[in-house]
């Protein structure tokens, strides 16, 4: 499905990142694997990098190949460390990521955004959401932003997927994507064993988090998500457009039924 497209994968040192490096290698695309790590199991070329600033970002896009397929935006924190760097790799950073390699993306191309459960209430907090999309770049000032957005500091990592469902559908019909028949999709796993769980225990709570998991019998692994990820990235889906695919086991299936009393 994959074979000779170039594919770029953000986060790709561990977790669903690098299962969806491994995959998408057996699958026959050419690899160019992003993190601020450098993974032990070596799948394509890898690039170090950072998505937390512009100059990082930057840095990143001078780097990349000029012909590129698709763009996996996996990379990701937990929330653990405050809202400011999880609003900047969670959002921004992988935003301008993808606005920036639109001149190196083939017409057709893909981009599939990895936001999650959690960013569930984005329809309830939608004002704020859609002001957090429509941010350029960074801001110069996150202290000021979060207070003008009322973001909490330990809220920033639903509040970052919130902002990346309602960017996903808004990128889908902007004209920068939309002109080079760029597709922009999403998939939001539910709790998923990777090395950050116990940060997303930490900061979620471990209520929360398995009481999730207890809805759907177990938690995923990487190898539930790389494949839905692949996929969006073949051309099998190319008439999927500005789409979320709930890749959680059936769990927003079942906060549907429970919050609008189905």
């Amino acid at each position: 499905m994959l074979f000779g497209k170039n594919i770029v994968i953000t986060g790709a040192a561990s977790g669903i990142g690098a299962r969806t490096a491994e995959l998408a290698s057996q699958m026959g695309a050419n690899v160019i694997c992003i993190d601020i790590n450098t993974p032990k199991h070596h799948y394509g070329t890898f690039l170090a990098g950072d998505l937390s600033s512009a100059e990082g970002v930057a840095k990143i896009v001078d780097r990349l190949p000029k012909e590129i397929h698709a763009l996996c935006n996996v990379a990701g924190v937990s929330g653990e460390a405050g809202a400011d760097i999880t609003l900047r790799v969670n959002f921004f950073g992988l935003k301008m990521l993808s606005e920036s390699i639109v001149g190196k993306m083939f017409s057709g191309g893909s981009i599939i955004n990895v936001a999650s459960i959690a960013g569930y209430g984005w329809r309830t907090n939608a004002k704020r959401a859609s002001a957090i999309a429509h941010t350029s770049g960074f801001p110069e000032n996150m202290a000021s932003f979060m207070e003008q957005n009322d973001i909490a500091n330990e809220l920033g990592y639903p509040i970052s997927k919130e902002a990346l469902l309602v960017w996903t559908q808004l990128a889908s019909q902007q004209a920068l994507f939309k002109d080079k028949s760029i597709r922009v999709n999403a998939v939001s796993p539910g709790p998923v064993e990777t090395p950050i769980i116990n940060e997303f225990r930490a900061v979620l709570g471990d209520d929360r988090v398995n009481a999730d998991i207890n809805k759907v019998g177990r938690p995923a692994t990487p190898s539930d998500i790389a494949p839905a990820i692949c996929f969006l990235c073949s051309d099998g889906a190319r008439w999927i457009n500005g789409h979320n695919l709930a890749t959680d086991g059936g769990l927003e299936a079942v906060v549907n039924k429970d919050t609008f009393e189905l």
